[in-house]
């Protein structure tokens, strides 16, 4: 048997190929198209090698590997993918700190060799596109969130009094009423009936005189700066917009994510589309985003093992007498499905009974929050291990009983 490592860039790639005995037998550069992979297969044809006698092994980088994974598989060739973390932990091992894109070819491939790196199958279609929608209604969420911070400062600069006139600076009223009078001065100085009638109409009736009334006492005793005004309120302004257009985005992302959750559900008469939407405290959204990062289940031996590719494992710090006893989160894992998780963790708290009760005895026993929280996260990655594990729906009065115990 041969072992190759594929050190993967985005334009090209590297080949170390190794025998039972780890010496090299081929090393060649390669570019990442068609007329690369011809490259490589003519190399292993000149040597006699069919697709049964040479296994690959590549990093995960980025999302560089999946056009050479694909082809490879499609031609027959076996491959195993890693987490750079494992290749960057192996070449510790060696006493010279040096980083070639070749060395790191040949360390790949002897690992293979040494039978350290796990076989990889790649995730169907459907998590495919739930992986990938998710990823980027995460990413649209947390520029939402720069941008919403970015008019709280450009407020507390020019109307820091602001806030006190909602109880949200972000509700569709404010909006309105940032985008329409940006300067505080024209809040000041607009005639009292035309606010009001401006607030009742963006907030149903809601708001009125009163909340106009206010709103002109705060702006008329502004103590916000008038330097560079028209710039900070241009600013003001498109950044709203901005927000408003991400998160119409975001609205066709979900429903494009509820569309591909339904190709999961089992039959037409099934209530759910997968079990894990069952579990309360988690939705729609955050089941789409944690299937779409696990994949498939049976790739994890038991729910410890989900956790720790979660990233919610504890670190652990020990040698001779001495036992580390101030243990952190790991967040060595995958973040998106890390951040699903928290998310999950902190409405189950709310609205799971025994999720409830487990956080509030964590509490009760001196735990910070975020500690309680993050003890419930992993009691939430052990359910969807057991759900998703069994194809199982939630069931709170459900109680474990051993095989043939009622036989």
């Amino acid at each position: 048997m041969f072992y190759g490592g594929i050190d993967v860039a985005k334009h090209s790639h590297e080949v170390c190929l190794v025998n039972d005995s780890g010496d090299i037998v081929l090393k060649m550069h390669l570019d990442n198209n068609h007329k690369g992979m011809n490259k490589l297969l003519q190399a292993l044809e000149r040597l006699g090698l069919k697709p049964d006698d040479v296994k690959f092994c590549l990093e995960a980088t980025s999302h560089y590997w999946l056009p050479i994974y694909c082809y490879l598989t499609n031609q027959g060739f076996e491959l195993h993918v890693i987490n750079p973390i494992q290749s960057d932990a192996l070449r510790n091992l060696y006493v010279r700190k040096t980083k070639t894109d070749q060395k790191d070819a040949l360390l790949l491939a002897d690992l293979l060799r040494l039978g350290r790196a796990p076989e990889t199958r790649l995730p169907s279609e459907t998590t495919l596109k739930l992986q990938s929608l998710s990823r980027l209604r995460f990413e649209f969420v947390r520029q939402v969130g720069g941008l919403k911070n970015r008019v709280l400062g450009i407020l507390d600069r020019i109307f820091p009094e602001y806030p006190d006139c909602f109880s949200d600076v972000f509700i569709r009223t404010s909006r309105e009423l940032l985008k329409s009078y940006p300067e505080p001065e024209e809040l000041a100085e607009v005639d009292l009936s035309e606010l009001s009638a401006f607030l009742k109409e963006h907030s149903r009736g809601r708001f009125g005189e009163e909340r106009a009334k206010k709103i002109q006492s705060l702006a008329k005793g502004t103590f916000g700066i008038t330097m560079a005004l028209d710039a900070f309120t241009l600013q003001l302004r498109l950044l709203v917009e901005q927000i408003e257009f991400i998160e119409e985005q975001i609205k066709v992302i979900e429903d494009a994510i509820n569309e591909v959750m339904e190709e999961l559900r089992p039959s037409k008469d099934t209530p759910y589309r997968h079990v894990i939407e069952t579990i309360p405290g988690i939705g729609p959204v955050l089941a789409a985003a944690i299937i779409g990062e696990i994949g498939d289940i049976s790739r994890f031996p038991n729910p410890r093992a989900l956790v720790a590719y979660a990233g919610l494992d504890a670190t652990v710090r020990a040698s001779g007498l001495f036992e580390g006893t101030r243990n952190r989160m790991s967040k060595r894992g995958s973040p998106v499905l890390r951040n699903s998780l928290w998310l999950a963790a902190v409405s189950a708290r709310r609205f799971n009974p025994e999720l409830r009760a487990y956080y509030e005895q964590k509490r009760s026993q001196g735990k910070h929050s975020n500690v309680a929280t993050g003890a419930v996260a992993r009691k939430l990655v052990h359910l969807i291990y057991s759900l998703w594990k069994d194809n199982r729906p939630y069931d709170p009065d459900y109680q474990w009983s051993p095989p043939g115990k009622n036989a």
